[in-house]
């Protein structure tokens, strides 16, 4: 025999390979290879004792998304130990908050995109005094009554998805060839219009998430 060839010296038992799955958490197939974000929808108690919701305004200089309403967030760095420390980090940083003063209060779904792994969270902000938004990424903020979000109706519209393969995408090698029935599907796109403004995009899907688990009655959901 070749020595060059592979060889195989052991072979497997299911026993062996329970082994090495019960070793192991459930993720997110090729999460590594994605971009991971963190966002946080941010509460803030008013005056009467009501609670709100925080959002931005991104600046008009950002490269992405200028001028949309978002929630704070960002892209996960090294020394993050966690995604939930992302969303604090990146809120801190946005909004000129110290970090101490962001609470977690709950966990969301975990958004996958062919891009990136996005990770919401609900928090509670103590208090907006002393608050210094970074110009560079904010160009407002602006709070919502929760409730007036629970009572908002968000305008849905179907957009199609369609596979569109490259110039060189191997068709031999698949029954069908190039008549191949690839499956299509529609996602559909959320549109939140609130006292004058939008709330699209990712934002409005997490917002949509957000405001169906903390039920009709919202404000008190969300406080247990």
């Amino acid at each position: 025999m070749n020595s060059k060839e592979p060889t195989r010296n052991h072979f497997l038992s299911v026993a062996e390979i329970a082994d090495a799955l019960g070793q192991r958490q459930p993720g997110i197939m090729g999460e590594k290879h994605l971009g991971r974000f963190s966002v946080l929808v941010p509460l803030v108690e008013r005056d009467d004792g009501t609670l709100a919701v925080l959002f931005e305004k991104r600046a008009r200089t950002m490269r992405r998304q200028a001028g949309e309403i978002c929630f704070p967030g960002g892209r996960a760095e090294e020394g993050d130990a966690s995604p939930w420390e992302t969303a604090r980090r990146e809120t801190s940083e946005e909004l000129g908050l110290a970090a101490e003063r962001i609470r977690q209060v709950g966990t969301l779904d975990t958004v996958v995109t062919p891009f990136a792994c996005i990770y919401p969270f609900v928090g509670q902000i103590d208090s907006l005094a002393d608050m210094s938004p970074n110009p560079a990424e904010v160009e407002e903020v602006f709070c919502v009554p929760l409730q007036t979000l629970v009572a908002t109706r968000p305008e849905v519209y179907p957009v199609k998805m369609k596979v569109e393969p490259g110039a060189d995408y191997p068709y031999h090698l698949i029954p069908g060839g190039e008549r191949y029935p690839w499956r299509t599907g529609t996602v559909h796109h959320l549109f939140y219009r609130v006292e004058g403004r939008v709330i699209w995009g990712l934002t409005a899907r997490i917002l949509a998430h957000f405001l169906e688990l903390v039920g009709p009655d919202g404000e008190g959901q969300a406080e247990r």
